[in-house]
């Protein structure tokens, strides 16, 4: 089956890419679109230039729209950007957003490309473990939940501090995925890249209790690329 990825560079919609590779699927394309509103309902903006990195890395197509940003003509810029593409279905990296899922269900019905959703109601925390399991390599890039201090900004998420990040997510009440903007991610390495993203450049902007890192240059270092290591 034949299939394009939604892909923001965070750690869920390159895991569902991983996924559905793992599934069969073959990743004919990979989709962004890029809002033109930082705060956006559908569509991530934290870092997102660096999803044309990312698609040289994987070594997949990269297709690119603006996306106005507002709610309902988001809909409409999604259904623009995949029309005319020859693919069987959408894998995108929706978890628990009802909002999000029904949304690129209504386009794909439009379409009549599948829904598909390989990491949906998974378990949040064991997902994390999983994705750190598979060997991804995670920046926090931004922050903006109680809890989550600008000690997490520009943080790499791994195994040694995912325990105390779980603790403070449980205790504060924030997705473990960060579904609900409470933090978002950039995915530096893992198994599907050919290169690995070293930050030449960063920022940190912190306003308040909030922050986000503005990532201003990367170089793309070679690697050796073994196996993909089994999901489950």
């Amino acid at each position: 089956m034949d299939v394009a990825s939604l892909i923001t560079g965070g750690k869920d919609s390159i895991y569902s890419t991983y996924v559905a590779l793992h599934h069969g699927w073959n990743i004919k394309y990979l989709v962004t679109l890029l809002p033109e509103r930082a705060d956006s309902w559908m569509y991530h903006s934290i870092n997102i230039h660096l999803v044309h990195d990312i698609a040289r890395s994987m070594g997949l197509p990269l297709v690119t729209r603006k996306s106005c940003g507002i709610p309902d003509r988001e809909l409409e810029d999604l259904k623009e950007i995949l029309k005319d593409l020859d693919i069987d279905g959408i894998v995108s990296g929706v978890i628990a957003s009802d909002y999000q899922r029904e949304r690129i269900g209504r386009v794909c019905d439009e379409l009549g490309l599948r829904n598909l959703s390989p990491i949906w109601h998974k378990d949040q925390e064991m997902l994390l473990k999983q994705q750190l399991d598979a060997g991804f390599e995670i920046l926090i890039d931004s922050v903006s939940a109680e809890g989550l201090g600008e000690e997490w900004l520009g943080r790499i998420l791994d195994k040694r501090n995912l325990d105390e990040f779980l603790k403070v997510c449980r205790e504060k009440g924030i997705n473990p995925s960060g579904e609900g903007g409470e933090f978002e991610t950039l995915v530096l390495d893992c198994p599907l890249y050919h290169d690995r993203m070293v930050i030449v450049d960063m920022e940190k902007i912190w306003k308040k209790d909030r922050g986000y890192c503005s990532i201003k240059k990367i170089r793309l270092e070679k690697k050796s690329v073994g196996n993909i290591p089994e999901l489950f």
